[in-house]
């Protein structure tokens, strides 16, 4: 049985589990989830950033930095849908992360760019940085070490863009520097916890199938057991027949059936001859061999539908639904020559295995299994009073050879 999964240690800077196996795991389960939204979130990240085309005509008017800035947008807008209908079709968060965190750095490289090309829109262009650096955190799903370092690589360019080229004053610079380390803290550490969330999710969901799976074989194992115990309570070990209350439940249903169709029932009783002679002169191990032996013989001339039963000892005792008495007898009768013929053991030479056999019958509601299990015994008994290795049936009280 397995041992249940435990939910694992987390790393406290990226969120990622300690163990690399059960991180590996964890990124392939949600490899198709990741994949959707990567490429819908890096649809809507090119339409937003070509979209923003209108402002540069607002900010630089027609000439060739326009020209610059729309080839700079159409090559972002058309890297970022490429990247996106390659990460559906090949992405795998588990094995190349590297094609998920590329849009990153485009987005990122293609807003510095703006910087130079459109250096009069600097403040609005500050919030749309911050902005861009909780999108990559929250919107874009990637690895928090990735992410990071984009964002770093983001804010980092735009500073430095906005000093060299803006020519903005210490002060200036250092505001937006605040503003850019507090868009990045509070976006490593929203997706630190996010991070943490789910694979304590994934750890509780794998930890709960672990215990259900354990729980259905622990059923499966106590539903095999019971089906065990059940063939042991209802089959006899030595000879492999019905047990005596196996037999009865049987009989005793085989026996209503016939009362409700008013159809012929009749039953058998059957004894080895001498069979304490067998145990004290050979041993109880032969006397066992014997019963298995004559068990065997009997269920194989039998019908598929008559039911066989070990009794008690040597006794044995047979079901037979939709058979008259007469043809209770010529069954008996041809039992009786089957044992008979059984080739002698040569640890048994002086001996000849033969049966005696008490036959009963009767459909009427007012007879009951044990009513006629008595009648056959009692026919069974005269048998062997008259003699043994005889077939006698209860209604006329006698008996054949």
């Amino acid at each position: 049985m397995s041992s249940p999964i435990t939910r694992g240690r987390l790393n406290r800077l990226t969120g990622q589990f300690h163990e690399p196996g059960r991180e590996a795991m964890y990124r392939r389960d949600i490899a198709p989830r990741v994949r959707r939204e990567s490429c819908l979130a890096l649809c809507v990240a090119a339409l937003v950033f070509g979209m923003f085309a209108i402002s540069d005509y607002h900010y630089v008017g027609m000439g060739t930095p326009l020209t610059l800035l729309l080839a700079m947008r159409l090559l972002v807008v058309a890297s970022c849908l490429v990247l996106a209908l390659m990460i559906g079709r090949w992405g795998d968060y588990s094995r190349k992360a590297w094609l998920h965190a590329l849009p990153l750095w485009i987005l990122a490289t293609g807003i510095i760019l703006i910087v130079p090309l459109r250096p009069e829109s600097l403040s609005t262009q500050v919030t749309a940085v911050a902005m861009a650096t909780m999108a990559f955190y929250l919107l874009i799903p990637n690895l928090l070490p990735i992410v990071a370092l984009a964002s770093l690589y983001l804010s980092l360019g735009f500073l430095a863009s906005a000093v060299m080229v803006a020519d903005i004053p210490a002060v200036v610079a250092l505001r937006i520097a605040l503003l850019l380390v507090m868009a990045n803290a509070v976006g490593f550490f929203a997706l630190l916890r996010l991070e943490k969330l789910q694979r304590k999710q994934y750890a509780l969901l794998q930890e709960e199938r672990s215990q259900n799976q354990q729980m259905a074989e622990e059923i499966a194992h106590r539903k095999s057991l019971e089906a065990q115990l059940r063939r042991v309570a209802e089959r006899d070990v030595l000879t492999g027949l019905d047990s005596r209350v196996h037999f009865m439940t049987r009989a005793q249903d085989l026996l209503q059936r016939s009362q409700f169709d008013k159809s012929p029932f009749s039953l058998m009783m059957i004894d080895v001859d001498h069979f304490k002679a067998i145990n004290d002169t050979w041993g109880h191990s032969q006397g066992d061999r014997v019963l298995a032996t004559i068990a065997d013989t009997c269920k194989r001339s039998l019908r598929p539908q008559d039911v066989i039963g070990r009794f008690g000892g040597e006794e044995f005792i047979v079901a037979l639904p939709d058979t008259h008495l007469e043809d209770a007898r010529m069954v008996a009768e041809r039992l009786q020559r089957k044992v008979a013929e059984l080739p002698v053991r040569e640890d048994m030479p002086d001996h000849r295995l033969t049966v005696t056999i008490g036959i009963a019958g009767g459909h009427e509601e007012a007879t009951d299994l044990p009513s006629l299990i008595q009648s056959a015994d009692q026919a069974l008994y005269a048998g062997k009073h008259g003699g043994r290795n005889r077939v006698v049936m209860s209604d006329e009280g006698r008996a054949k050879a």
